[in-house]
């Protein structure tokens, strides 16, 4: 899917990857979503599918925390407080340990409420606060959007299904 540069586009490519990711994350067997055997977001790391959901609903909320910030006109700390873009790492690190304690329907119950959350923030939004300037270094906010939460969803999704399939029954 091409960048979007555009609200229309944005949303769209939020739903079409989300609901992707979506359809992939059913098919995971309960029985296997606190298995550790998913690459995780350190080279050295492996993760759970519960871990990849958590992350996704870490980064929605951060996402979603930038632009309640920006609104107040408080200063956006960019990723998150207390952590830098070199530390994403143990950022992740945190988001897995935030959501540990939900089981898989309740983290995929606020992975679709956070999204849900997420586009209609976005879809609030006039065109040109989300791209008719830059708001984060070169990037405009539809960008920043877009760069954690559809591409996200959908580097997850390969994650997933690449994941699904090394541990299909033998047919």
């Amino acid at each position: 899917m091409a960048v979007p540069t555009c609200k229309a586009e944005l949303l769209a490519a939020i739903g079409t990857s989300f609901g992707k990711l979506l359809r992939d994350l059913e098919r995971v067997p309960l029985s296997r979503v606190r298995e550790t055997t998913l690459p995780g977001h350190v080279a050295v790391d492996s993760m759970s599918p519960a871990d990849l959901v958590s992350y996704l609903i870490g980064w929605n909320s951060l996402v979603l925390k930038w632009l309640e910030q920006d609104d107040r006109g408080a200063a956006v700390d960019f990723p998150e407080t207390g952590f830098k873009w070199t530390q994403l790492g143990p950022l992740a690190q945190k988001f897995y340990a935030d959501y540990q304690g939900l089981d898989w329907a309740n983290l995929i119950a606020l992975l679709v409420s956070v999204n849900a959350r997420l586009v209609d923030t976005v879809s609030a939004r006039p065109e040109p606060e989300l791209y008719g300037q830059t708001w984060y270094g070169k990037w405009t906010k539809g960008r920043m959007i877009q760069l954690n939460s559809s591409s996200p969803y959908a580097n997850a999704r390969g994650r997933l299904r690449k994941w699904l399939r090394a541990r299909a029954p033998a047919a």
